[in-house]
């Protein structure tokens, strides 16, 4: 009964139109040019290194720049990672986009996918296809704050402010003049930064954006900075860039500059919590960055007590966390769960985490799922995923053992999964 019950509500479940509220899509190049594309998604090489395979052949001089002959140096450490939930994120984008017919992907048959997947890549129409078949209707990027937000449909590809470079990195000399070359405003202390963070959100608004985000290690403590202590942290950096306390204050201040912004231009702020950047120094790419338990949202608190206006939406990296960010939303009207980030992304902690939510927050105030994709192809199995533990919570959580209807259960189902993303960021 349980099986028949959780394939009844996914039918259903998989017809429905969706918005991504967090990706990584480039909108000039959304999609796979060919397999090595999917193969150099960060999971892969991670996983491939951390299976055995040495990192100066996954990047570095030594690596060739054939796209073909990097697919095949990687090949072989697929068998060591076919456990994986990322494995299975491959063969479902393999089987169901590029039709191959083969359950695994060894270093026989390999070189059949790549010819697939070649072909599939480059029809005029495979970005719809692929939009179609994921039934994709607007995906979120991340913008670098001096994107031009220019040449792609805003109205499919949303921009998104993304702030990392200005919170952490503003003493940087690139950094600044990318500023200046943006705004045309060159940051002197507490004031122009505010006249450059209002020509910001002015463009970023009115091209068509509909948040502010960012990813915080797990020592940031927001809190308010008087402009005077701004400045004085500002000149003390322009004399040592390194003094760790003006680069705390700084650091809070342009934070906390931005979460004026998003009050005054109604825009949500995402808030990913708790990545420690660089923990495995010899990692690949993306496969050096872990999540860190000591961080609380407690650290938060001011933060949203101050701006009860804006909306953050808010994901973590750990499980353990997640039982917080629960008590969080559930008592602050202006916190938003958000997704299942990273770490957390993998069926089992979604399961958990996802009932925790579902019997603890107000409904109006959970978005389900994002992909956090690089290409458009892994929106498929990705969602494909969520949807299958979100089947299975429903029925075992909610029409088993609290007796719901099953229509009950997928008016649930669509609100977190489809009317909240849209609602939320303004979509509407």
């Amino acid at each position: 009964m349980s099986q028949a019950l959780e394939q009844r509500l996914l039918e259903q479940i998989e017809q429905w139109e969706l918005v991504d509220p967090h990706t990584h899509i480039n909108p000039h190049a959304p999609c796979a040019r060919t397999l090595t594309d999917l193969l150099g998604y960060h999971y892969y090489t991670e996983l491939a290194h951390s299976a055995g395979m040495p990192k100066k052949t996954i990047e570095g001089p030594q690596v060739p720049q054939d796209p073909k002959a990097q697919a095949a140096a990687l090949i072989p450490y697929l068998k060591h990672i076919d456990n994986t939930v990322q494995y299975s994120w491959l063969v479902e984008i393999a089987q169901r986009l590029f039709g191959f017919p083969h359950e695994r992907i060894t270093e026989e048959n390999w070189e059949e996918l790549w010819h697939l997947a070649e072909q599939a890549t480059q029809r005029a129409d495979w970005e719809q296809q692929v939009l179609r078949t994921s039934r994709l209707q607007a995906v979120f990027l991340t913008n670098d704050f001096d994107d031009p937000l220019q040449g792609f449909d805003t109205s499919r590809y949303v921009p998104c402010l993304r702030t990392d470079d200005l919170v952490f990195k503003l003493t940087e000399p690139e950094v600044q003049q990318r500023l200046v070359r943006a705004t045309g405003v060159e940051v002197h202390g507490a004031e122009s930064l505010g006249r450059a963070l209002d020509r910001l959100f002015e463009h970023f608004v009115s091209q068509g954006a509909k948040a502010c985000a960012i990813s915080l290690p797990p020592d940031f403590c927001p809190e308010e900075v008087p402009p005077d202590q701004a400045d004085g942290a500002w000149k003390q950096l322009q004399q040592n860039p390194q003094h760790a306390q003006a680069r705390s204050l700084w650091s809070r201040f342009v934070f906390w500059s931005l979460a004026q912004r998003c009050q005054e231009f109604r825009l949500p702020f995402d808030l990913m919590i708790g990545v420690n950047r660089g923990v495995y120094a010899h990692g690949v790419y993306q496969g050096q960055d872990l999540f860190d338990s000591r961080v609380s949202l407690i650290q938060y608190a001011k933060l949203w007590n101050a701006f009860p206006q804006v909306v953050f939406p808010v994901s973590v990296l750990a499980s353990v966390t997640n039982q917080e960010l629960v008590a969080y939303s559930w008592i602050f009207p202006n916190v938003v769960v958000h997704g299942h980030w990273w770490y957390s992304n993998t069926p089992s902690v979604i399961y958990r985490d996802l009932a925790n939510r579902l019997e603890a927050v107000p409904r109006n105030k959970i978005i389900g799922y994002y992909s956090d994709m690089y290409k458009l192809e892994f929106a498929l199995p990705k969602f494909g995923m969520f949807k299958r533990v979100l089947a299975r919570v429903l029925a075992q959580e909610f029409v088993l053992h609290r007796r719901w209807s099953e229509q009950r259960a997928l008016d649930l189902a669509r609100q977190i999964l489809v009317e909240n993303p849209r609602r939320i960021f303004g979509l509407e």
